[in-house]
């Protein structure tokens, strides 16, 4: 079985910012959702992939991803996803001996920045970045799925 172990985080501040060293625009956007899996599509700039990813909460669920033909992957984007679509920038930040993903969202969830970083296992120890806030690992709200039906700027 595919496993992911993430463990999701607000920023603080933008101190984050400086010790990128790579980043990366994606648009994503689901073409399923039921109560235990979702179906999601996302391209960047020169790659694609299809994502399979239960609908468990928690830090470890089942994960697919396979890469897909970025031209279809726009037709699929454009044409098939639930709207509205995920558009965010992706920064790679090495931290200790984790890399973190710093995802600062736009359109509908402009204003959200969420760093997360992917574990061996759920009690794998990483070292805490300063500029790492609370733990939404466990708040569905924070799940990309969840954004596209509730965006970030709904919430009050």
């Amino acid at each position: 079985m595919a496993a992911e172990i993430e463990r999701k985080f607000l920023t603080t501040g933008e101190q984050w910012r400086a010790q990128a060293h790579a980043s990366l625009v994606v648009r994503q956007g689901y073409l399923a959702g039921t109560e235990r899996a979702s179906v999601r599509v996302r391209a960047s700039d020169e790659q694609a992939w299809l994502n399979i990813k239960s609908a468990t909460l928690g830090i470890q669920r089942q994960e697919y991803e396979y890469a897909i033909p970025l031209e279809e992957a726009r037709e699929m984007l454009d044409s098939l996803c639930n709207g509205p679509l995920i558009e965010k920038t992706r920064h790679f930040v090495r931290h200790g001996d984790h890399l973190w993903e710093v995802d600062e969202f736009f359109g509908d969830n402009a204003g959200l920045v969420v760093a997360e970083i992917e574990l061996g296992h759920e009690d794998e120890p990483f070292e805490r970045p300063d500029w790492l806030g609370d733990e939404v690992s466990a708040d569905p709200r924070y799940y990309n799925v969840s954004l596209v039906r509730h965006p970030y700027r709904e919430w009050s």
